[in-house]
């Protein structure tokens, strides 16, 4: 029996975008799916924090990989890749619109728009891309980031989490390799680095950025951070009142949905995509099931990491196949509430959480800190 003529237009091509058209060409061969994105790239920012300290490790084609390129192998009546920024979602007339295109109807949408930070977003100071930046600047952005850490001889970190120890480690490390000097401080709001973890894991990960020569605070807030705008120096102000002048203010907290495009009857109170179990859209009103799932970072899931996309991903093409064919079992998701993570501080060890034990600093090594799993990137955006 021939498929219906079906499509699905997917919005976001990273960890959850791309894998669930990837899943939707192989199994459902007569449905039309449509991929929209503001890049024409795909970003690995697993390793933004050695890519940003570190601007020798990779090659840029180690980590801005050309999406169109990796869905050439199905037919071109199947698969179309877009360019531009989704606008706007109406749902009554089932259309997305692209602000470079127009309107592009829809049977089934998927939103995979993802999140940033705020140091990728800022606007007043250099922007450090620890995520996609939701535009087609990728390369600049990271260049720009790059050059201002290789130069900075004092940078202040705000936030203790994987991303804040990852990155001053690797500052750290980094600047005698370049023959310079830097002093690093990290700020930890919490009364020990990387809260996630278990005590052994926080006090395993101080130890090492000490030896460093990192400088930790710790029960400490970052209040305010302004750049002077002829020296371009930063005043960090601390929660207690003390006050640290730097070259380079790096916040890594705060993650920010992508949702500018995204009817608010949709969005939670912090706007994140509402979805239930199956990873449909839900919204604010009752009313009949929506034709319009999500995935990964923008849904209102807690834990927002790479694989926990990916499982998403999984879901919503199995419960979409389900639906677009009449048949077949649905999934649903759960996140649960164990973490897993390492983190690397520096190429030679690191911490994390596995399983509830925490590895030894050889086993960070060889898992992720000695190219932080950027040869995985290929593998993501292929699919394989």
């Amino acid at each position: 029996m021939p498929l219906p003529s079906v499509s699905v237009v997917i919005i976001g091509a990273s960890f959850a975008g791309i894998p669930i058209a990837h899943n939707l060409l192989k199994v459902l061969p007569g449905v039309k799916v449509t991929l929209i994105n503001p890049s024409p790239t795909f970003y690995f920012p697993i390793a933004a924090p050695r890519i940003l300290a570190k601007p020798d490790a990779f090659a840029h084609d180690q980590y801005l990989l050309p999406i169109e390129k990796e869905f050439s192998r199905y037919p071109k009546h199947a698969f179309s890749f877009i360019q531009g920024r989704a606008s706007a979602i109406d749902i009554s007339a089932k259309t997305v619109t692209v602000e470079e295109t127009g309107r592009i109807a829809f049977d089934y949408l998927v939103i995979a728009s993802g999140s940033t930070t705020a140091s990728t977003k800022q606007a007043d100071a250099i922007p450090m891309p620890f995520k996609q930046s939701n535009s087609d600047n990728m390369k600049d952005l990271i260049q720009n980031a790059q050059a201002s850490i290789s130069t900075a001889r004092s940078i202040v970190i705000g936030g203790a989490g994987p991303i804040g120890v990852e990155l001053a480690g690797e500052i750290a490390e980094a600047a005698p390799q370049q023959g310079r000097r830097v002093d690093v401080t990290l700020v930890s709001a919490t009364s020990r680095i990387l809260p996630m973890l278990k005590p052994a894991g926080s006090t395993a990960a101080e130890e090492m950025l000490s030896s460093m020569g990192v400088k930790v605070m710790k029960n400490t807030r970052v209040s305010s951070a302004v750049q002077e705008p002829v020296s371009r120096l930063w005043t960090v102000t601390l929660d207690k009142g003390e006050k640290i002048i730097a070259d380079l203010y790096i916040p890594t907290t705060g993650v920010l949905p992508n949702n500018e495009f995204i009817p608010a009857e949709l969005l939670d109170d912090k706007g994140w995509v509402i979805v239930d179990e199956e990873l449909r859209v839900k919204g604010k009103r009752e009313s009949a099931p929506l034709p319009i799932f999500a995935a990964g970072d923008i849904t209102n899931n807690s834990m927002r990491l790479s694989f926990k996309a990916q499982e998403q991903a999984a879901i919503v093409a199995s419960n979409l196949k389900a639906e677009i064919l009449g048949y077949g079992k649905r999934k649903s998701y759960n996140q649960g509430d164990k973490v897993m993570m390492v983190v690397p501080v520096g190429s030679t060890g690191g911490t994390g959480l596995i399983f509830g034990w925490t590895p030894w600093g050889s086993m960070v090594k060889m898992v992720k800190g000695k190219d932080f799993l950027i040869s995985k990137a290929r593998p993501a955006i292929a699919a394989k």
